[in-house]
């Protein structure tokens, strides 16, 4: 337990103690159950954004994310053009990937073709039933649910979100409960 404690006193998972960001995004974010299209298509895209880089740098990025994609409004996002791309990739202040950004504006189109509102098509990936972890090396990378997950939104059109993208937004929107046994937010 004395592990899970940071600096400040508190007993937290361990990568949140690593940065102040992070235990800021630990405490008051990450696990939280989350609901609504505009939102949970944010931490989607950030998610996507975030493949192949520190976590870290994205929140120290996000007010600049949620500035360049209309503050993660689909139906904004999904009429952007060529040219949005190419402003993107010349915005420094967020990632510039361009197969990041394709997705983000495919994803943005994805949804206004559901036949079910975001929120019901993405918690029905939510286990029954989810065992808290005791470390964070039992902390798994992708599960039956997210290839599940990933698998079902590439048939629907959805892009560059695999199987440990899609277990991240899991344990991001609160579908599961990761927070390791002594964390104080374990519940």
């Amino acid at each position: 337990m004395s592990s899970l404690v940071g600096t400040d006193g508190v007993a937290r998972c361990s990568w949140g103690n690593s940065a102040p960001d992070y235990a800021e995004y630990h405490d008051t974010e990450w696990g939280v159950p989350l609901r609504g299209q505009d939102a949970l298509y944010e931490r989607l895209c950030l998610e996507s954004f975030q493949s192949g880089l520190s976590w870290i740098t994205i929140l120290r990025k996000r007010e600049a994310f949620r500035k360049a994609f209309k503050r993660f409004k689909p139906s904004a996002v999904a009429r952007f053009t060529d040219d949005d791309v190419e402003r993107l990739m010349q915005d420094a202040s967020i990632v510039r990937n361009r197969a990041k950004i394709q997705a983000a504006i495919t994803n943005a189109r994805a949804i206004a073709a559901l036949d079910e509102p975001l929120d019901d098509l993405l918690w029905s990936f939510a286990p029954a039933k989810h065992r808290r972890p005791r470390t964070m090396a039992d902390v798994p990378a992708i599960t039956e649910e997210s290839k599940a997950m990933a698998k079902e939104l590439k048939k629907r059109g959805f892009a560059f979100l695999g199987p440990t993208t899609c277990y991240a937004l899991m344990q991001a929107t609160g579908m599961v409960d990761d927070h390791v046994k002594g964390c104080f937010r374990a519940s």
